[in-house]
């Protein structure tokens, strides 16, 4: 029998490869997504929700009592818009959706792997985690929150053989990848390998492209000069 996982956020993109990726290795994936997923397979299922809804945490617990365990489950899901000072609503979903969606994923997950002494749960945050923005200042708060949780959860956790990975990418070409510049941009298959590798090794914390990681220390390092 194959292991079992979960992908939060695989209607497309990076979690929709990831999910057909696990299937070719014979895992047992659950997917759950705001969207219909186009993947048809016997090892599959899907479920159709938003994270930020209240019955999201339900749909969640349910798909965990089913499952003797999950060995896997990986937060894709993301938004991110620039700032409109006119209206500011999208600011707050972007936050429920990034940071405390993928809080109220652990929240369910981690206490089953916990309990079962096993399981790896994977956040993918962003390098935006440690720059300011003044264009989207919810999206880059959303991601420092992100990573600074999930690497506290990861400590927490070590002894228990749970695994916590805060994996940080750079540009991705995915809908999510905006902006006139994107430097370093990474395809969906390269991220999805970088994604396997933290399966395989489990880091804490995983940031690819690694050529980026001294430029962007550079510029938050220079941007908080400023203040």
């Amino acid at each position: 029998m194959g292991k079992t996982a979960v992908i939060i956020g695989n209607s497309d993109g990076i979690g929709l490869r990831l999910t057909r990726e696990l299937l070719k290795k014979d895992w047992n994936v659950t997917g759950i997504s705001r969207s219909p997923s186009p993947v048809e397979d016997p090892s599959y299922k899907h479920y159709t929700e938003m994270v930020q809804n209240s019955a999201y945490p339900r749909l969640l617990q349910s798909v965990v009592d089913e499952a003797d365990t999950i060995d896997l489950c990986v937060f894709c899901t993301g938004i991110g818009e620039l700032l409109d000072l006119s209206a500011m609503d999208r600011d707050v979903e972007i936050v429920d959706v990034n940071l405390l969606g993928m809080i109220k994923t652990a929240a369910v997950m981690i206490p089953h792997m916990v309990s079962k002494g096993c399981g790896h749960f994977i956040g993918l945050s962003s390098l935006a985690d440690e720059l300011l923005s003044k264009e989207a200042p919810s999206y880059h708060a959303s991601k420092a929150g992100f990573s600074n949780y999930l690497e506290g959860l990861a400590l927490a956790v070590k002894s228990r053989g749970v695994s916590v990975t805060n994996l940080r990418f750079g540009f991705v070409d995915t809908k999510m990848a905006k902006g006139d510049r994107k430097p370093f941009m990474m395809t969906v298959d390269r991220a999805v390998r970088h994604i396997f590798r933290c399966i395989e090794k489990r880091p804490i914390r995983y940031t690819a492209p690694r050529i980026v990681i001294p430029m962007v220390k550079l510029l938050g390092w220079t941007q908080r000069l400023r203040i």
